[in-house]
């Protein structure tokens, strides 16, 4: 006798995203994710770290949180300290930080500490997707403010405040990626972040600050970290080691105060973030960090400079881009009658892959043909391949020419 297969359906939770379909491999032209830079990463650097560490402290490996505490790896923690406080400006001690297990992990320990179904949040109309999808699960209401070259406007945000006032609102939070920001790479100016410091303490509201794409500028240089120019508090930093060592450590940060932090703490419940990770980074970055960094971000603008000298080539005058000031995304502006998300099929069947610009913003109609191309992982020849592939999709699916629709 047959055994009828086990039905899972009526089990499962209410509300849940659609089912995924089996990963099949990479494809030969990735422009999609926050991947870096293979041929930057500091392998031997590592190696090397993880050996000497290893044989220094390994045995601690036996104890959960190597010994140090819930808010990880303290020489990690240390180091934190001193890079915020000599790069963005920001005093704060190791008692002030917790190591997560990537920025994500200290998205969902700040929603969970603030946000229940039904609250107002407010970000910037094109942002980072997950949040966007975070915050969709959670349930909350989400308002999103226009950007332009300088990134957030801070007329639409003041507006945006008082029309939530006026309605009995208060949002829970300002969440902003103000410097290098994702997928516009934008920079807030400084007299644009004390005013949104003014904003949000006039409505009594927490502002978010995701710092992930800080290190990565071409000039090295940054506005101070918005939680630095708050003398009163009300800023919560989040930070991550993926865009300037390695995504796949899965090592991020978040600097709060101990109201809050001791919250989150109690919400931590993953028994430590991993901690091999943790002690490895400690010892490479307190060494090698300050050298490491400027020679990523000259292997990244190199890729760029190659991502938009293809896109000038192959695609002429129909697409539209400004020249980031960093990171490792180009946020990109083809013809209005181009959607972007019956594109990402034409070219994915094509082996190129590519984000959709609706999936990273609250405004469909804005980032319809719009799309953002990640350069740091595809190597210079795949990305001039991958471009001509693209434009080879939009000739034959929307009719694009080089000169004109």
């Amino acid at each position: 006798m047959t055994a009828t297969k086990f039905d899972y359906t009526p089990l499962l939770a209410p509300g849940l995203p659609p089912a995924v379909a089996r990963w099949s491999g990479r494809v030969k032209f990735d422009f999609t994710g926050g991947n870096n830079d293979p041929d930057r990463l500091p392998l031997e650097g590592l190696i090397a770290a993880a050996e000497s560490v290893l044989r220094r402290e390994g045995r601690k490996l036996a104890i959960y949180g190597v010994d140090n505490g819930p808010q990880g790896y303290r020489p990690l923690r240390d180091f934190l300290a001193g890079k915020l406080r000599v790069d963005a400006g920001i005093a704060c001690g190791a008692d002030d930080i917790v190591i997560t297990s990537g920025s994500n992990h200290g998205l969902d320990l700040v929603n969970a500490t603030f946000l229940a179904r039904g609250d107002t949040v407010i970000i910037e109309e094109d942002c980072y997707q997950s949040v966007i999808n975070r915050l969709n699960r959670i349930g909350t209401r989400i308002v999103g403010i226009p950007l332009d070259r300088d990134g957030m406007r801070m007329d639409a945000l003041s507006n945006a405040l008082d029309d939530l006032k006026r309605s009995g609102i208060r949002p829970k939070y300002i969440y902003t990626i103000p410097t290098v920001q994702n997928p516009t790479a934008t920079i807030l100016p400084l007299e644009r972040r004390h005013e949104m410091l003014r904003l949000a303490r006039a409505h009594g509201v927490l502002i978010f600050e995701d710092d992930c794409y800080a290190d990565l500028t071409w000039s090295g240089e940054r506005p101070p970290a918005i939680f630095a120019l708050s003398e009163a508090g009300g800023v919560i930093h989040v930070g991550s080691f993926s865009k300037s060592i390695a995504p796949a450590l899965r090592v991020g940060y978040v600097v709060a105060p101990w109201e809050v932090m001791s919250r989150m703490l109690a919400l931590k419940t993953d028994a430590g973030t991993g901690a091999l990770e943790q002690m490895m980074l400690a010892e490479y970055c307190t060494k090698h960090f300050a050298r490491h960094v400027p020679e990523l971000r000259q292997g990244l603008r190199a890729k760029l400079e190659t991502l938009m000298d293809s896109l000038r080539e192959h695609f002429g005058t129909t697409v539209t881009f400004d020249d980031p000031k960093g990171g490792i995304f180009l946020w990109v502006k083809l013809p209005d009658h181009v959607d972007t998300m019956k594109l990402y099929e034409s070219a994915l069947a094509r082996g190129v892959a590519i984000n959709p610009g609706q999936q990273w913003s609250v405004n469909k109609a804005h980032s319809r043909s719009r799309l953002r191309l990640c350069f740091a992982s595809p190597s210079h020849e795949e990305i001039h391949a991958g471009i001509a592939a693209l434009a080879e999709a939009c000739r034959t699916d929307f009719g694009m020419s080089k000169d004109g629709v």
